[in-house]
C-alpha cells in the first residue's frame, strides 16, 4: 500500500498545516496508521496514530491538544492537522501503515511493527 504525503511547509509559530497521507490501491480497514517525525540530528519519535476500523486515536505528550489525527475513508487519507505550532515541531514528518493487531493499543507507537512508509514531508516552523 504505498503512501503519499503532502502538506508540509514552512509557518510561523502559533500557526496551522495539515498534513495528508493517501494510500493508492486498495485499502483496508483492517489497517493502522501511525505519523511520526525526525528533526535533525534526533531520532525518528512517534506522533500520533489512529485505528482505521475504530478510529480510535493516539499522540504523543508532546503535540496532544494541538495535534489531530484523522480519516477519511472514501478518499483512503489519513490528515494530521497541527495547530499551534512550535519551532520545535520542525521536522520531516512521515506516515506509516501496518496491519491491526489486537494489541494495538498496547504498540501503536512502536516504529518498527509499521511495515510502509511515505516519502516523508518537510515541516519547517519560524520563530
Amino acid at each position: 500500500v504505498p503512501l503519499v504525503e503532502s502538506g508540509g511547509g514552512l509557518v510561523q509559530t502559533g500557526g496551522s498545516l495539515r498534513l495528508s497521507c493517501a494510500a493508492s490501491g486498495r485499502f483496508f480497514s483492517t489497517y493502522a496508521m501511525g505519523w511520526f517525525r525526525q528533526a535533525p540530528g534526533k531520532e525518528r519519535e512517534f506522533v500520533a496514530a489512529i485505528n482505521w476500523n475504530i478510529g480510535s486515536t493516539y499522540y504523543s505528550d508532546s503535540v496532544k491538544g494541538r495535534f489531530t489525527v484523522s480519516r477519511d475513508n472514501a478518499k483512503n487519507t489519513v490528515y494530521l492537522q497541527m495547530n499551534s505550532l512550535k519551532p520545535e515541531d520542525t521536522a520531516v514528518y512521515y506516515c506509516a501503515a501496518r496491519q491491526l493487531p489486537q494489541d494495538y493499543s498496547n504498540t501503536y507507537h512502536v516504529q518498527d511493527r509499521y511495515k510502509t512508509w511515505g516519502q516523508g514531508t518537510q515541516v519547517t516552523v519560524s520563530s
